[in-house]
């Protein structure tokens, strides 16, 4: 078990039986779009209990779930869902809740998401180059005023677009998930990626989540994955860091604990001081929880 207390800033629950909801990537025939055949997840339903069933030995503090209904009619049933478990066990700490930035009534949906006292933030799953869409924009424009975090699924391809976004709403937290998603683990794109680590950094409003890294490494390693951890830790500095698991959908790849204690042992060589911000501090101080 990891020494410090760990606050998870990336969890997702599901339960394929309710009718209000729905996961359009577990259903049967879905096949996703970059990890491919996931029917190992599909089960029908990981509610909470599941979660922590599997996180109670593993000094788990805090835990943020994000967006992970898909499809949903009316996204603000997931978060009536997820605050239910909350008030029977405490758990999701906080809510990163789905909103259709580019619809017209991006700012009523984030009014009635508010209505729940957990969410923190907004995560809204774009195509093509959406985030400098003037309409999917005209929906970010409302996050600041709410104090959200913007918890963005990008890659560095897309680098130019999120620093002309970041500039625009200098007022508005961006969280990067999943470290950007690394899509290869060649020596060259290492360079590409950890360049654009650096650039993505410029943005004093930008942060980067360390998270999901077994998407693209079906079978990493503590070694595996420590460039890509300590690439991020370089360009950010340990003040712009959180962490998270991306769980249950990483659970393909290892086991919780392996996770944290991996993220544990890459960052032993940091002051306690820096290992609390990485672990739990900073994930507290950025999402309010």
């Amino acid at each position: 078990m990891a020494e410090l207390p760990f606050v998870d800033t990336h969890f997702h629950l599901h339960d394929m039986k309710r009718p209000e909801l729905r996961y359009a990537w577990l259903e049967p025939a879905s096949i996703h779009g970059f990890l491919g055949n996931i029917d190992a997840l599909k089960a029908q339903h990981y509610w909470i209990d599941d979660f922590i069933g599997e996180t109670r030995f593993h000094n788990v503090k805090k835990a943020i779930h994000v967006q992970a209904a898909l499809g949903i009619a009316d996204p603000v049933e997931e978060t009536k869902w997820l605050t239910e478990f909350h008030k029977r066990t405490g758990l999701p700490t906080a809510i990163v809740a789905e909103v259709h930035l580019a619809r017209p009534d991006a700012e009523k949906v984030i009014e009635r998401h508010l209505e729940y006292p957990n969410v923190r933030g907004v995560r809204d799953f774009g195509d093509g180059r959406y985030l400098i869409d003037p309409a999917w924009q005209a929906g970010f424009s409302h996050l600041a005023k709410h104090d959200l975090v913007s918890c963005i699924d990008t890659r560095i391809s897309l680098v130019d677009d999120m620093m002309k976004l970041a500039a625009k709403f200098p007022g508005t937290l961006i969280c990067i998930d999943h470290c950007a998603i690394p899509e290869k683990r060649d020596p060259e794109y290492f360079k590409l990626w950890r360049k654009a680590m650096d650039t993505y950094a410029k943005a004093d409003n930008i942060v980067m989540k360390v998270s999901g890294l077994g998407m693209g490494d079906f079978r990493w390693t503590i070694d595996s994955i420590r460039p890509y951890v300590l690439g991020c830790i370089e360009a950010f500095g340990v003040d712009r860091i959180v962490m998270g698991t991306n769980w249950p959908v990483d659970r393909l790849f290892s086991s919780y604990p392996d996770v944290i204690n991996a993220y544990a042992e890459i960052i032993k060589g940091f002051s306690r001081d820096e290992q609390v911000k990485l672990f739990s501090a900073n994930a507290e101080r950025y999402f309010r929880i």
